[in-house]
C-alpha cells in the first residue's frame, strides 16, 4: 500500500462513529446511518479514489509535453454562417446549483454534495446503470407469529461482548430483558411515561 494511502486510511480509522459520517457525507455526498466504520472507512477510501482517477488535472498532468508549446497562431476569424466550437463536455457549462438539479433528476433522489467532480461521475453512473438509482427504500421489520416485530441493531463485536457481560453479571436473564429494562427507565427520565408502560410489565421484574 503506498505511503499516502496507509497514511490516509490510518487517519480515518482514528476518527470517531459521528466523524465518519461526517466525512462519508462530505465526500460520498449521501448521509449514511451505518455504525460499521469498516464499511464507513472502504467506501470513502473508493469515492477518493474514484475522484482522483477522474481528475482533470491528473489527465493534463500525465498528458503535458515535455516542451513548451510553440506561440499560438492568431485565432481564425470563423467564416460567415458558421458557429463557433462548443465548450468539450456536456456538463461545461452547468453550475453546481445545476448539476445538483440534474443529479436529482437522474439519480431519483436530492444530494447536499457541492463537490463538481463527485456530482458529474454520479450522474454518469446512473445513466449508465452502474450504481442504484430512486429513494433509498426504508428497512422492513420482520414480523414474528405471535404479532411481535423484530428491529435491526448493529454493534461493534467488541461492544456487544462487554455489553452481554455486564447484564449476565447483573443477573438479567436475556438480552432483550436487558433492553426492556434499558428503554422502560430512559422513557420514564424523558416523562414519556406513556410510551413507558409498554415496557413496564418485565422492566420493573
Amino acid at each position: 500500500m503506498p505511503r499516502t494511502t496507509a497514511s490516509k486510511t490510518k487517519k480515518l480509522e482514528s476518527m470517531n462513529l459521528t466523524e465518519l459520517r461526517a466525512r462519508y457525507r462530505e465526500v460520498v455526498g449521501e448521509e449514511t446511518r451505518s455504525p460499521n466504520k469498516k464499511y464507513l472507512i472502504r467506501r470513502i477510501e473508493e469515492s477518493l479514489a474514484a475522484k482522483k482517477r477522474r481528475s482533470p488535472s491528473r489527465r493534463a498532468t500525465a498528458a503535458a509535453p515535455s516542451a513548451p508549446p510553440a506561440p499560438a497562431a492568431p485565432a481564425a476569424t470563423p467564416a460567415a454562417g458558421t458557429q463557433p466550437a462548443p465548450k468539450r463536455g456536456r456538463f461545461a457549462g452547468m453550475s453546481l446549483e445545476e448539476l445538483q438539479a440534474k443529479y436529482r433528476e437522474v439519480v431519483g433522489r436530492p444530494t447536499g454534495s457541492s463537490d463538481i467532480s463527485y456530482l458529474k461521475w454520479k450522474i454518469r453512473e446512473a445513466e449508465a446503470g452502474r450504481v442504484p438509482v430512486g429513494p433509498r427504500p426504508e428497512r422492513e421489520l420482520k414480523v414474528r407469529e405471535d404479532g411481535k416485530r423484530v428491529i435491526p441493531l448493529s454493534f461493534e463485536a467488541e461492544a456487544l461482548e462487554g455489553l452481554d457481560k455486564t447484564w449476565r453479571d447483573a443477573g438479567i436473564p436475556s438480552r432483550t430483558e436487558f433492553f426492556r429494562r434499558a428503554v422502560h427507565r430512559e422513557l420514564t427520565a424523558m416523562g414519556a411515561t406513556e410510551a413507558a408502560a409498554h415496557f413496564a410489565t418485565k422492566a420493573e421484574g
